[in-house]
């Protein structure tokens, strides 16, 4: 009896251990998942409101277990910095241009690359194909999970105070572009003569004469009243400006299947509005220009589109033929549209 007893009284104090232990590991499991997202731009800027909206739909969608604050306009790291976070396992998302993604991939790079896109559609295309998705496999192996990359803010073009429809209207001209070797190479292709400003001193630059104009969105030329100091836009869609979303997939992992898909579907959703507002703005920005003396103009794409070929075999470091194989996936794309 003795003997029974002593069993009866040993597996309960087993099964309250485990109970214990099972409490326990509930609560850790329950505890948030604390996510830093940083990026460039700024609080007002239209894809800085829309991840706005798609985590906070992820914090009520997941009651609180992922929890992602943005920290907008370089608060925190961004560029090369920020995409080292991501590398280096951190509770991090980073925000970034497909170029910085081309440290570690460097293909990436080229899809960001001169003179691809048409439309907003055929980007989006390009990162449903098989060939960006073994892409995204190797960011992966590198320490970096693509989580999204359809986020878009609108072509480049050039803001001038002249039409420019070819080379030869470019040629000589002074024109402000970031301190990149890809825009640098690819503005120099075009005619231009490049001059790396920091953008705050962009607008003094075209009204003292220090530039002759510089390359951007309708978006930017609106928004900082470039306009003022310079009257056309050419429109080149020399590049598009696009962002990918990254997340180290050690983090990721520690996500559940369903915290996963809330994730994705709420990042995806926020793409999907952003280029509808994009649109709409595109289209708005475009008359409020035009009613404050804007001119715009068309231009000679397919000489731009000859002129620019040949950057791609500038950067030793892109796959031979990287050219080639962009453009053959995009005249797929735009045979199926």
């Amino acid at each position: 009896m003795k003997k029974l007893l002593g069993t009866v009284i040993m597996a309960a104090t087993l099964l309250v251990g485990c109970g214990e232990a099972d409490k326990a590991g509930s609560e850790a499991k329950d505890e948030p998942i604390n996510i830093n997202m940083s990026l460039v731009f700024t609080q007002n800027e239209l894809l800085t409101q829309e991840l706005i909206k798609a985590t906070d739909k992820i914090r009520e969608r997941t009651e609180g277990s992922v929890n992602i604050k943005v920290f907008p306009g370089g608060q925190l790291p961004v560029y090369k910095d920020n995409l080292e976070q991501v590398v280096n396992g951190a509770n991090w998302i980073a925000v970034e241009d497909l170029t910085y993604l081309g440290d570690y991939v460097p293909d990436f790079a080229a899809l960001a690359g001169p003179m691809l896109y048409n439309t907003y559609d055929e980007y989006l295309a390009m990162m449903d194909t098989e060939f960006v998705a073994g892409l995204k496999v190797k960011a992966e192996e590198k320490g970096i999970k693509v989580l999204n990359a359809d986020y878009m803010f609108g072509f480049r073009h050039m803001i001038t105070n002249k039409e420019i429809v070819n080379s030869k209207d470019m040629k000589g001209m002074r024109i402000r572009v970031p301190q990149s070797q890809l825009f640098i190479s690819t503005l120099s292709a075009m005619g231009a003569a490049p001059a790396s400003l920091p953008f705050p001193e962009t607008y003094a630059g075209v009204q003292q004469g220090v530039v002759d104009g510089l390359e951007g969105s309708i978006l930017t030329m609106y928004s900082t009243k470039i306009y003022e100091v310079a009257k056309n836009m050419s429109l080149t869609k020399h590049f598009l400006g696009t962002v990918g979303i990254y997340i180290s997939p050690t983090l990721w992992d520690k996500f559940t299947p369903e915290q996963q898909q809330i994730v994705n579907e709420e990042l995806e959703a926020g793409a999907e509005s952003n280029t509808a507002e994009l649109v709409k703005l595109d289209v708005e920005y475009t008359q409020k220009l035009e009613e404050l003396g804007v001119t715009f103009n068309e231009v000679n794409s397919d000489e731009f589109n000859e002129l620019t070929a040949d950057v791609y075999n500038q950067f030793p470091t892109w796959s031979e033929g990287i050219h080639a194989t962009i453009m053959k996936e995009l005249e797929t794309i735009r045979a199926a549209q």
